[in-house]
């Protein structure tokens, strides 16, 4: 016990394992990003928790809640709205994920008495981890990935083939809203490692580098994770030794290693 309150007292540590616990949600869910385009879904809830942010110093509720609720509202919104099919999807993801964002600057803007590191927000903030965030991100990890685990044979279903999924019986609807809202989670627990702006990045990287080296969708899920895994640590090393900023320094450890997977194999085809 006294070694785990010791590791947990060094902020290296207790960053390496957060970082560590966003990586192993953000592989599984990453992979259903690629499998379905769905970038810029991701961009427009990670958007939305700036806004979050603001209403937390608003209501002086905790960030993590806050930003969990926005970015569910949103995403339930952007259920609503494309279904609806008012306007194209990417349009009305842009103008929600930017409107958002700005909506979220000028609310701070309007609190002076609050002082705000938006870099923190927007780069992330890792190495200020504390221990109730490492129990917000394995208790909204766990959470997540028991419900991919519960879920996993209809998401995959509806991901492959969506119009056979509905044939089978698969509630195709109610699954894009209940990943959509895991998605939502993962970016409230995220935005402490890597922030608003690269959270998106961590999700899609190691997926889309662990989709060239995965045989079946459950490999590319378990490659994407340990991925993910090493670019936090290699990151975290580096914005150590380097003295970068935490965040950026594990998008480029990811950036890296899909380089890296991706020159191998062209030459071993080559």
């Amino acid at each position: 016990m006294a070694i785990i309150d010791q590791i947990l007292g060094d902020f290296f540590w207790r960053a390496l394992i957060g970082g560590l616990g966003v990586a192993l949600v953000a592989g599984p869910l990453g992979c259903f990003v690629v499998w379905r385009r769905m970038a810029y879904f991701g961009d427009t809830l990670a958007h939305s928790a700036l806004l979050g942010v603001a209403l937390g110093f608003l209501l002086q509720l905790p960030f993590n809640l806050t930003i969990a609720l926005t970015c569910t509202s949103i995403a339930v919104l952007l259920v609503l709205l494309a279904r609806s099919q008012t306007l194209a999807t990417d349009t009305l993801l842009g103008i929600l994920a930017h409107s958002s964002l700005a909506v979220g600057l000028v609310a701070l803007s309007f609190m002076p008495e609050v002082r705000v590191d938006l870099t923190a927000y927007l780069f992330g903030d890792l190495l200020a981890m504390r221990r109730s965030d490492l129990i917000w991100i394995y208790g909204g990890a766990g959470l997540v990935l028991a419900m991919l685990f519960w879920l996993w044979r209809g998401l995959l279903m509806s991901t492959i083939h969506e119009e056979l999924a509905k044939v089978e019986g698969v509630p195709v609807e109610r699954l894009r809203l209940v990943l959509m809202l895991m998605f939502s989670l993962v970016i409230a627990v995220a935005m402490k490692i890597v922030g608003v702006l690269l959270i998106t990045a961590l999700l899609i990287i190691p997926a889309a580098t662990a989709r060239r080296l995965a045989g079946s969708p459950e490999q590319m899920v378990l490659f994407a994770m340990i991925i993910g895994m090493v670019a936090v640590t290699a990151g975290l090393t580096a914005s150590w030794h380097l003295n970068s900023p935490a965040g950026p320094s594990i998008v480029v450890a990811a950036f890296a290693l899909f380089v890296l997977v991706y020159t191998l194999l062209r030459q071993q085809r080559s």
